[in-house]
């Protein structure tokens, strides 16, 4: 594989910034995919580089964390007061222009964020904070393999869609069912393989596993349940021989009573 130039993949500090934003439209993308355009004034500035960046969502679940809202500073210690439950998610697009932020949201039925998607309608109001940096990776490789669950399927459609037509992307997503799969764009030669838990044989790791990987140059991004994507990172550099400093591997959830770290 061809050496590729590692300092062009770099990091971007942003300022951090709280924003309180209004909900302007809720779509429901598919049955458990439901997304929410957020704006007001208050998104002036906001700036996202990198394809799989997030911004922390701020859910008051008491007065008292209602209350703190207003004057608490994002990256204060843990134990300076009452604070709301926060959670990252990927800006899935924004337009200064409009001033308007979409977000998408997994309704899976437990947890702050998803509670508060399957209530919102216009008019709410949703605290925002961040993004805090962004990993830029430059459109520089022949192929990309874009691995994950619906949690990530954000970050993966917004990387396809700035990939140029002389790319190829294999992208690898792990769903409910053939309800939940969605359309992506890209200029790109993209191929999309959909793994369906419900009634599936192969399971997101199975399928990895027996993947043809393409040629050239490549990225490989994984985002889904902390232990399945250490694994998939594992499967990647052991059987498929990816240079793992091409690798980017995170969590974005972890399993119930999972004693990953």
């Amino acid at each position: 594989m061809t050496a590729v130039d590692t300092q062009t993949i770099h990091r971007v500090m942003h300022e951090i910034k709280r924003r309180k934003l209004q909900v302007l439209r809720v779509v429901d993308l598919t049955p458990r995919m439901r997304r929410i355009t957020l704006g007001g004034p208050e998104l002036a500035g906001f700036i996202s580089l990198g394809t799989d960046d997030h911004v922390k969502l701020l859910f008051p679940q008491n007065a008292e964390q209602a209350a703190a809202l207003e004057n608490m500073e994002l990256g204060a210690a843990k134990d300076d007061g009452p604070k709301p439950e926060m959670r990252d998610y990927t800006p899935r697009r924004y337009d200064l222009e409009k001033m308007e932020l979409d977000i998408d949201f997994v309704l899976h039925g437990d947890g702050p964020a998803s509670t508060w998607a399957e209530q919102a309608q216009p008019g709410q109001f949703l605290h925002i904070g961040g993004p805090r940096g962004s990993m830029i990776v430059p459109d520089m490789f022949d192929s990309y393999l874009l691995i994950g669950d619906e949690t990530a399927l954000p970050a993966i459609a917004r990387r396809l869609e700035g990939l140029a037509a002389n790319r190829k992307a294999l992208v690898v997503v792990e769903v409910e069912n053939g309800a939940e799969q969605q359309r992506l764009e890209s200029a790109a030669q993209v191929n999309v393989i959909w793994v369906l838990r419900e009634g599936g044989k192969d399971n997101l790791l199975t399928t990895v596993k027996q993947l043809q990987v393409p040629n050239g140059n490549l990225y490989a991004w994984v985002a889904t349940e902390t232990k399945v994507s250490r694994q998939i990172r594992r499967v990647l550099i052991d059987e498929h021989g990816l240079d793992e400093q091409f690798i980017k591997a995170a969590g974005y959830w972890r399993a119930e009573g999972s004693d990953e770290e």
